[in-house]
């Protein structure tokens, strides 16, 4: 059943729930391919701002965590503004990553050591990422069944992991080696 603009969908409801899972795995499979072949050579520059790479690979978990939590913040949001539509869930998705990574970028730029480039390629990409995310979203919430949009991110998320594996192999993004 569909909802109409004014109604809210419940994160906690089945679909809600399914609707978080669809985004999260959406962010999950482009923040692959966003850190692990565009903005791989940024993280294996010497930072004190950063973890050693080795390090930093074993915290990912913790930071897909914080994912979840965004495609929850994300699709309540979308859901509380009626958005419906990929196009509508899009930019809503890209203001709201504008909004939380720009500033972010701007608060670690006034407080940390990290580096202005690195700060403007997180935003930005993250910023895509909550882009992509958002129209999931709004595209889940205008079908009446979740198939077509899981099988979208399902093909997405695949070819992300192998583009992502092609250019770590041939070269054009760097790998994380243990010594």
């Amino acid at each position: 059943m569909m909802r109409g603009p004014s109604e809210s969908m419940s994160i906690f409801s089945r679909r809600g729930t399914l609707v978080v899972l669809l985004a999260w795995i959406a962010i999950l499979g482009f923040d692959l391919f966003l850190h692990g072949a565009l903005l791989a050579g940024l993280y294996l520059r010497p930072s004190p701002f950063l973890l050693p790479p080795l390090e930093a690979f074993r915290r990912i978990p913790v930071g897909y965590l914080s994912f979840l939590v965004a495609a929850a913040f994300l699709v309540w949001m979308l859901s509380a503004l009626g958005a419906r539509g990929a196009r509508k869930g899009l930019q809503l998705g890209a203001g709201l990553g504008a909004a939380l990574w720009g500033s972010l970028g701007l608060g670690l730029y006034s407080i940390s050591t990290a580096s202005p480039v690195l700060l403007i390629s997180w935003a930005v990409g993250q910023t895509v990422e909550m882009a992509y995310a958002g129209a999931i979203v709004g595209w889940a919430f205008a079908e009446g069944s979740l198939k077509k949009p899981y099988l979208a991110v399902l093909a997405a998320t695949i070819v992300l992991v192998i583009l992502t594996i092609a250019a770590q192999s041939s070269g054009l993004a760097p790998v994380v080696r243990s010594r």
